[in-house]
């Protein structure tokens, strides 16, 4: 132990601090910093004539409420907006063996059920339905998937010209 604190005494830690230091300063005073001046850009918001969001989930009260709270975000953000759901869920059913080995008569059977609900929100701009997904998305409860679907609307083509007659 006596060896282990001996050999590390100052006079043994012999580090070049000022050599790191220069080497700091040259490496500095070679390369200085540019400032670049930032150019506002003209770039055109994107054009949305449907966002439409499909929430699944396993329990319909769930989606009931958070379809509304859809909807209430997309209202407070004067977005023309309505929801409907599928009238059935879909079922999928798994047939089961009770036991592992053996017992090939004795089953069981285990169901899911997926239910769907629609929101769909007409003529947004590009930054309107960012915002809005984004705030849908981190309020999303547990147990809810969420797809988006966007309807971009575009220019024509400059190819594209009216016939001249």
């Amino acid at each position: 132990m006596n060896c282990l604190i001996q050999s590390l005494k100052p006079s043994s830690l012999r580090i070049p601090v000022m050599n790191v230091f220069r080497t700091l300063e040259t490496v500095a005073s070679v390369n200085p910093v540019e400032q670049k001046t930032m150019e506002p850009s003209e770039e055109l918001d994107k054009l949305y004539k449907i966002v439409e969001v499909e929430l699944r989930g396993n329990e319909p009260a769930v989606l009931r409420s958070f379809a509304k709270f859809a909807t209430t975000a997309g209202q407070h953000l004067d977005v023309q907006c309505k929801s409907w759901n599928l009238k059935k869920p879909i079922h999928e059913r798994y047939t089961v063996l009770k036991a592992a080995h053996i017992y090939k008569k004795h089953r069981v059977q285990y169901e899911t059920r997926t239910y769907y609900m629609f929101v769909q929100y007409k003529h947004l701009t590009g930054s309107t339905a960012d915002t809005l997904l984004e705030y849908i998305e981190r309020n999303l409860p547990e147990g809810v998937a969420l797809k988006a679907t966007k309807v971009e609307l575009q220019r024509l083509p400059d190819y594209f010209k009216p016939l001249s007659s």
